[in-house]
């Protein structure tokens, strides 16, 4: 299978994160979910094949979900209903692409935590708590919250994002609507959870984003996906230890064997740690959506 490492689309202004390659239309933004895939901040020299397929497929349907619920930037997800101009570049932009409102997008990142773990279990064992939100003593390793608590970091350009207590959020972004981000996530995460659960799935965190448009508040970026939630098997769970997930942990388990520096250039991925990334990928989709990820042969 092959992966689609670089959107090109000659003649327009295109910025490139660490996955997603974004296109300036003027009046709106084209975004393209790439197959890179990063680690420990670095991208890798190697692409996961389907993998902006399942970034984008995903986000799409819990926008559907969410329909009505919460105001958000999608314009279309057919290629066919972009501008005619893109049409020429529609092998390359379907199934992988979304045509989006320009917002002003809120300088946090929208953390909500049902579970201790990742860098909030790092947190709660120095400090007790996590961006500020004390925590009862005595917590496993990812153990279910009594109640899903919002823990909001900076949105760092380059390395990574700090924690900020909501006092520190409410400075960056004003009361109002820190007040709303607060409790949009956390609606919007319990909603997410329940259908999760439905489907064999524990969505232990997520990361949100939020953007101001025409004085607005919308939900921006991706959602609910492999890279910005932890997803775990329901079947498989137990705390006291890190659990089993459907993201890239089996890129992260491999690097750790290396002795890599953590800093780029990146190694390049053996095909077995790829496959079985792809599959874990496509599994979350696949249960989630309650759909199968039809084989497509992608550009390069």
């Amino acid at each position: 299978m092959s992966v689609l490492f670089n959107s090109e689309i000659p003649g327009i202004e295109v910025r490139r994160g660490k996955v997603r390659d974004v296109y300036d239309l003027g009046d709106s933004l084209l975004i393209v979910a790439t197959d890179r895939i990063s680690a420990f901040d670095v991208i890798l020299p190697t692409g996961i094949p389907d993998k902006g397929r399942v970034l984008t497929g995903l986000s799409n349907f819990w926008f559907g979900k969410f329909q009505g619920a919460v105001a958000h930037h999608l314009l279309a997800t057919e290629v066919e209903h972009f501008p005619a101009y893109l049409w020429q570049h529609s092998a390359m932009l379907s199934g992988r692409s979304v045509m989006v409102k320009k917002a002003q997008v809120l300088p946090i990142e929208c953390i909500v935590r049902g579970y201790v773990a990742g860098g909030g279990w790092k947190e709660y064992q120095q400090t007790g708590g996590i961006s500020g939100v004390a925590l009862p003593a005595g917590l496993e390793q990812c153990q279910q919250l009594a109640a899903p608590i919002f823990t909001p970091t900076t949105k760092a350009s380059a390395g990574h994002d700090a924690p900020i207590s909501h006092a520190q959020c409410e400075a960056l972004v004003g009361a109002e609507i820190f007040k709303q981000v607060a409790e949009q996530s956390v609606r919007l995460y319990e909603m997410a959870a329940r259908h999760a659960l439905s489907c064999g799935i524990i969505l232990a965190d997520a990361k949100l984003e939020w953007g101001l448009f025409n004085h607005e508040l919308i939900l921006v970026d991706e959602i609910f996906t492999p890279d910005s939630s932890r997803f775990w098997p329901l079947d498989r769970y137990a705390p006291g230890h890190d659990q089993e997930s459907f993201d890239k942990q089996f890129v992260r388990n491999y690097l750790e064997t290396l002795g890599w520096n953590k800093t780029a250039p990146g190694p390049q991925l053996p095909a077995e740690v790829v496959r079985a990334t792809r599959q874990k990928y496509v599994e979350a989709y696949e249960r989630l959506t309650g759909q199968v990820l039809m084989a497509r042969e992608q550009m390069g």
